[in-house]
């Protein structure tokens, strides 16, 4: 497992961009599969998008494909969410997450078992 620190939330306008990161620690960063989920009050946690360990292959929910951006950077052990034209119902708590990777370079779902502590997004109207 490794340990993860979101940072970059905050509050934005409706049609803004902002960039979440995720700083990982251990060694074994560049064998895991690293992804974001978010939750809305009173909503259960969503999948938003994950990327394969290699960064090859990427997934997203449906409700952010076009917006949202996930990439990696194995040198830095970081994972970034881009996200553009901002609406606000997408205002919510992003966590990152990982899972063990290796098996395959194409991501078709994703199943976490570490966790960070969550940044909020707000976006107002």
């Amino acid at each position: 497992q490794v340990e993860l620190v979101e940072s970059g939330g905050g509050l934005v306008q409706a049609g803004d961009s902002l960039r979440l990161s995720c700083a990982a620690s251990g060694r074994r960063f560049s064998t895991y599969n690293m992804g974001w989920f978010r939750q809305a009050p009173g909503k259960e946690r969503e999948f938003v998008a994950a990327i394969s360990w290699t960064g090859s292959s990427t997934l997203y929910a449906d409700s952010v494909k076009g917006r949202f951006a996930i990439s990696r950077d194995n040198a830095k052990n970081t994972v970034y969410l881009q996200m553009n034209s901002l609406k606000p119902e997408d205002t919510a708590v992003y966590y990152c997450a990982s899972e063990p990777g290796l098996l395959t370079v194409v991501i078709q779902s994703f199943t976490p078992n570490s966790w960070g502590q969550g940044t909020q997004v707000s976006v107002s109207s």
